[in-house]
């Protein structure tokens, strides 16, 4: 689904030592599998998301998706690209103030000019736990419930990839184990690729595989603590139903 080759992005500030956002990745992702990109704030996770969204051009190397080389696309393909086949789950505070939840989840669908899409986007709210609340605005959701908004505006054009940048940063415990649980569970049925970039070791631990990403490089990852695998959370899963 996604391959990155040798991929380098490196910022040049005047006379500095350029900054070495990414530098030499190389990784691939299958459909339906979840990885995670930890790493500390300034290691290059967010520039890495940018590369694969096609917002940003490489110095060097390549994103292909779907064997499609993304730096090679037009600005017409690059926008049906980010629109129609990748889902970005950005932060709550990008959902629209004053908007229902509704409204927020449908945005993409009504960028694509999908007819009933408010009747396509319903079933994915109510599978995420917003049947009752996919009528209130965006001010009266809790965090948790912002997040599942952002997540089903993500999935909403059935993309085959999806991009999350520090997704559950604003929650507390028991509410990022729930949005991840729900995030892996629905990409798994979907058959979606998914990059979640974190520097949350929970996070990460709902992962098929996990990367560091360390001043723009890929090394072993090593946890602080112990995660539990991803082949282990059918138990989490049921105490969450």
């Amino acid at each position: 689904m996604l391959e990155l080759r040798d991929l380098v992005k490196h910022y040049h500030v005047g006379d500095a030592e350029p900054i070495r956002a990414v530098d030499g990745v190389s990784l691939s992702v299958a459909a339906g599998e979840f990885m995670a990109l930890y790493g500390p704030s300034g290691s290059g996770k967010t520039t890495l998301l940018e590369l694969i969204a096609g917002l940003t051009p490489a110095d060097r190397g390549s994103v292909l998706v779907e064997g499609r080389d993304v730096g090679a696309m037009s600005t017409r393909e690059s926008d049906h690209y980010r629109l129609r086949q990748l889902g970005i789950i950005g932060q709550p505070h990008n959902l629209i103030p004053g908007a229902r939840a509704i409204e927020n989840a449908s945005l993409r669908l009504w960028l694509t000019n999908k007819r009933h899409a408010r009747r396509t986007i319903e079933p994915l709210l109510d599978r995420l736990g917003l049947g009752e609340r996919m009528m209130h605005r965006t001010e009266q959701l809790s965090m948790g419930e912002r997040q599942r908004v952002l997540i089903a505006m993500a999935l909403a054009t059935e993309p085959k990839l999806v991009l999350a940048d520090e997704p559950t940063g604003t929650l507390d415990t028991q509410r990022t184990r729930e949005v991840l649980a729900l995030l892996r569970e629905l990409c798994e049925e979907r058959g979606v690729a998914i990059v979640l970039a974190t520097h949350d070791p929970q996070a990460a631990m709902f992962a098929d595989q996990v990367h560091e990403l360390r001043d723009g490089r890929i090394g072993e990852y090593r946890p602080e603590h112990v995660l539990v695998p991803a082949s282990s959370l059918s138990d989490l899963d049921a105490e969450l139903d």
